[in-house]
């Protein structure tokens, strides 16, 4: 599938850290200029400093949170400010909370479908008339295997997730014919820090195995992404993603239990030794 060529500019969200920093430094690589946002500025000018001087490519970071109103329209308009034409669009940032929903703070539960879902979409609504005039472009919309299934103890965050599947599936029909392409990048659980500051504990040595590294998972969004796959799960996802569509709705909500138990237990230790 013919598709854009390195040499463009990608915008990658959330690329301070995690799989946002690794999708950058394979843009970069392959020679992409890259637009880099995240909220953190001084982590977004080493990235930048870090590409400019290894891969001899320009870097624009944008520090922004876009979970304010009016941020996705500002990162845009400063692209086109620069006359950047964006090629390669990444929506990665993103946050999660784990606890029962009735207990958590509403502020958290906006935040998350701001980021999750709100910026996800202004950025993607402003960025693809272009692209789509142009006939040339991709999008990458970094998931969760959590959107395939109820996520209870983490149900907002779930939610979020199942909405970028559905929107992600929608759109890439949509765009067919148009030299354009939606791809969902949909892992299971990633170390990065994102897990920490989601209240997620390490697992035990045995099942270490089942989080996966960001660079792998990156690798694999992005290689899907630039062939226009439109469903990306790689490693532990994989299975998840499948069994979801075996197991009936009920089985997940009693699995769904179990697994809270765990991450509830974990904040609760948390809360005791602060």
């Amino acid at each position: 599938m013919n598709g854009p060529r390195a040499g463009g500019w990608a915008l990658v969200t959330g690329a301070s850290t995690g799989i946002g920093r690794e999708i950058a430094r394979l843009a970069a690589r392959d020679g992409w200029s890259v637009v880099a946002v995240a909220r953190t500025r001084s982590l977004l000018e080493e990235l930048a400093a870090d590409l400019g001087a290894r891969r001899g490519v320009e870097v624009l970071p944008i520090a922004a949170d876009l979970t304010e109103p009016g941020a996705a329209d500002r990162v845009f308009d400063e692209t086109r400010r620069r006359g950047i034409e964006v090629d390669f669009l990444v929506n990665n940032a993103g946050v999660g909370f784990s606890g029962w929903f009735h207990e958590t703070a509403s502020r958290r539960h906006r935040v998350m479908v701001s980021l999750n879902v709100g910026a996800l979409v202004e950025l993607t609504s402003l960025v693809i008339p272009g692209m789509v005039e142009r006939g040339r472009g991709r999008i990458l919309n970094v998931g969760s295997a959590a959107g395939f299934v109820p996520g209870l103890g983490f149900t907002t965050y779930a939610a979020t997730k199942s909405f970028v599947l559905y929107f992600t599936e929608g759109l890439a029909a949509e765009l067919r014919g148009t030299g354009v392409t939606a791809s969902l990048l949909a892992p299971a659980a990633v170390a990065t820090p994102f897990l920490d500051k989601a209240g997620i504990p390490e697992p035990p040595r045995w099942q270490r195995w089942s989080v996966a590294d960001a660079r792998d998972v990156a690798r694999a969004g992005y290689r899907g992404a630039l062939r226009g796959r439109v469903l990306i799960v790689p490693g532990f996802g994989l299975p998840v993603a499948l069994l979801s569509r075996l197991f009936p709705r009920r089985s997940w909500r009693w699995i769904g239990r179990l697994v809270a138990r765990r991450f509830l237990r974990n904040l609760t230790a948390r809360k005791e030794e602060s």
